[in-house]
């Protein structure tokens, strides 16, 4: 039986996905980390994790010491807490990988309400324009723009949001006003880097404007918001967020309505650990709490449709 000491830097090495992040999370030297993970493989005969040149991913039966090593550790921080006589709570670590839109504008602002009632739990927010990895321990849990493929994770739609076209009320007085879809044309545009994309959902507005003038790309969707209502030109902004900018006017809110979904993504067997519940908990509340601005056109769902055939 492993003692709790090799454990404990184990289950260290999976959340940071290295060797060296790990020990610095410990406060411990690197040759210390490297000699007790030896240890645990050669005293369990089996291989834990594949060390790889950007760190280390788990095996499969790493993965699932893994799980059972954080349950442990729960049940744990359980006990000295109640031996200490405080009410036990949920604590430890949480990394959470998010669309860049999801992270900056509905979770970060948010995080007082996680913190109110869950002061144990350190929340890692990691905004990406990329898919990250679960099974390589990237995260813990995942807000994706398209279901995962069926197995040993635990997925559900979070919410449907749109996306619309937007301009500043300055940019449209200079540049002219949109009475169709025609008129885009004559626009100046804001969009990402195309082979900067890793999201297939990213790529929308060429579907809209064909050819579009773009004068300004970025990877950042805060970027391009922010360049927007500057009055550089139009954005294909999510709806939730542009609508409450005061300096932001609707594009044919009527006819272009791109709609999109957010999924939410787990690790099965991490579900039940305090920590993973309480966050999941944070994020099915800050959902409830902004549903009416993530399509506040009031399309219903035939003309959502149309949209996205259009």
């Amino acid at each position: 039986m492993s003692n709790w000491d090799d454990l404990r830097i184990f289950v260290a090495v999976g959340r940071a996905g290295g060797i060296a992040a790990a020990a610095r999370a410990l406060r411990i030297d690197h040759s210390t980390v490297v000699r007790r993970l030896a240890g645990l493989e050669e005293a369990m005969g089996v291989r834990l994790a594949d060390r790889l040149p950007t760190g280390v991913r788990l095996t499969s039966v790493g993965s699932e010491l893994f799980a059972h090593a954080e349950r442990i550790e729960a049940e744990a921080m359980a006990a000295d807490f109640k031996l200490s006589g405080v009410e036990a709570g949920p604590a430890g670590t949480v990394r959470l990988a998010t669309p860049e839109a999801f992270g900056s504008f509905l979770v970060a602002p948010n995080l007082s309400l996680l913190h109110a009632r869950n002061p144990g739990i350190c929340l890692e927010l990691v905004p990406e324009g990329r898919a990250v990895s679960l099974s390589r321990r990237e995260a813990d849990i995942g807000v994706m723009l398209a279901r995962p493929p069926r197995g040993r994770f635990h997925a559900r739609k979070l919410v449907d949001y749109g996306l619309g076209l937007f301009g500043s009320a300055k940019y449209l007085e200079r540049a002219g006003q949109v009475r169709q879809t025609g008129d885009l044309q004559r626009h100046a545009f804001v969009s990402y880097i195309d082979d900067l994309v890793g999201i297939p959902q990213l790529r929308a507005l060429e579907q809209i404007v064909p050819n579009a003038n773009i004068v300004f790309r970025s990877s950042s969707i805060v970027a391009q918001h922010n360049a927007v209502a500057s009055g550089l030109g139009v954005g294909l902004l999510h709806i939730f967020e542009a609508s409450r900018d005061p300096q932001l006017v609707p594009i044919l809110p009527d006819q272009i309505v791109v709609p999109r979904s957010y999924w939410l993504v787990v690790n099965s067997e991490q579900r039940g650990l305090p920590r993973i519940a309480a966050v999941l908990e944070f994020l099915d509340e800050i959902v409830a709490l902004n549903r009416n601005r993530m399509l506040p056109y009031h399309v219903g769902a035939a003309s959502a449709r149309r949209a996205a055939t259009a």
